[in-house]
């Protein structure tokens, strides 16, 4: 009944693919559509940590995106074409330039010459075409398309040249050493270049913005009034549980490339797949590392705790303490096997003297497992505390007798 299935929904998805190419609907995807409906591999990997995982690709990492602590890697620094991952960095200053309000949703862009030129994916952009941004997004993210990205690009750096320039300059700035970008879609060019690690730090970074989710977590949508259909080329997105996105990748020179996130147990993780020797064996090995990640670490986000230490002493004040609080939380990824017995100390600093202002530490908030300690929090000020001088005591001597 399942294999009847999985064949009946292959044939009506070929039907549609079919009607596209027939009647005009305009969408071209960079991945083979027709295994879309078949299920990934439902085996659970239960790899303990060091195990070596049987992934078929020249390059893996597996990351903890909030810490960035790398759970697995496998050859994570060569540097390898990416083909469409690419747009992880495109789409990175995308989120950035909306909450900057340089753009909107709702702008509108007109399709350039230059932007309907590209090859690939697509959705067959017209010169002069008009689309929103949101609409563009729905493009690029679902659909990978290249002609999208690059109206995107032009938008917010005037030429897709310009925006390469930025996406290389925020690429130093997050410390992808291995980076090098030539255009803004992936397609393959000489000397554009990065590494699953530098793709994994570009991850982590986009998916602090929760819009591309809203995006990069849809199956299937359309555009143009429903005459055009995107499907998402992240087989995940429908068959891993948790899945919140986020890039796959496929062209000749790059063979089948994969980031994948996914969240459970409030625990996010990154994990990406480069030159997977087929598209199978990328959303599998994604698949691993993931099952590898939430099989064996746990993430905390420790608060400090404070009761009963709201307030602390303070010298020569006009007050005799300040009120005080956390300075953040403590992002803690532990083993299971580790994830017990965590426990706190404060740690207030002796003899603190006024004045004090708003936001200075007065102490910190040490987090211990068993006995290791692990990390602190800072613990600062809720006020500014003046010093206590003759001028302000005399003050209060005055308004004493005035009050007689």
């Amino acid at each position: 009944m399942f294999k009847f299935l999985k064949i009946f929904l292959s044939s009506i998805l070929i039907i549609c693919l079919f009607i596209t190419a027939v009647f005009g609907a305009t969408v071209s995807s960079e991945c083979d559509l027709t295994d879309i409906n078949v299920p990934i591999d439902t085996k659970v990997e239960n790899a303990a940590i060091g195990q070596k995982l049987d992934i078929k690709a020249k390059s893996v990492i597996l990351m903890e995106p909030k810490t960035g602590t790398i759970l697995y890697e496998s050859n994570s620094d060569e540097k390898l074409a990416p083909a469409s991952i690419t747009k992880i960095m495109s789409l990175l200053l995308v989120m950035e330039a909306i909450d900057r309000q340089d753009i909107t949703l709702e702008t509108v862009v007109t399709a350039s010459e230059h932007a309907c030129s590209m090859g690939g994916s697509q959705i067959w952009l017209e010169p002069n075409e008009a689309m929103t941004v949101h609409e563009l997004l729905k493009a690029t993210v679902i659909a990978s398309a290249n002609d999208a990205c690059v109206a995107l690009g032009e938008l917010i750096a005037g030429s897709e040249e310009g925006f390469v320039a930025l996406m290389n300059s925020r690429a130093k700035e997050l410390g992808m050493t291995n980076t090098t970008f030539v255009n803004c879609t992936g397609l393959d060019a000489e000397g554009h270049l990065t590494s699953a690690h530098d793709v994994a730090v570009a991850s982590s970074e986009l998916i602090k913005h929760q819009l591309i989710k809203d995006y990069s977590t849809v199956w299937m949508d359309t555009l143009r009034d429903g005459k055009s259909e995107l499907v998402n080329t992240n087989k995940l997105v429908r068959f891993y549980k948790g899945t919140t996105g986020l890039k796959t990748g496929t062209t000749s020179t790059a063979g089948y490339c994969l980031s994948a996130t996914a969240e459970r147990g409030g625990m996010e993780l990154v994990a990406v797949v480069m030159s997977g020797e087929t598209s199978d064996e990328r959303f599998n090995g994604a698949k691993k590392l993931l099952d590898y990640g939430f099989a064996n670490y746990n993430f905390f986000e420790i608060e400090a705790d404070l009761e009963g230490n709201e307030t602390v002493p303070i010298k020569k004040g006009v007050m005799k303490g300040v009120g005080v609080t956390a300075d953040g939380k403590l992002n803690l990824l532990l083993p299971k096997s580790e994830a017990k017995d965590i426990t706190q100390k404060l740690n207030f600093k002796k003899d603190i003297t006024a004045p004090i202002k708003k936001g200075d530490s007065v102490g910190e908030c040490e987090v211990f497992v068993g006995e290791k300690s692990v990390g602190s929090i800072n613990i600062v000020s809720k006020e500014d505390i003046e010093r206590l001088n003759l001028w302000i005591t005399f003050k209060w001597i005055l308004n004493g007798l005035l009050t007689l």
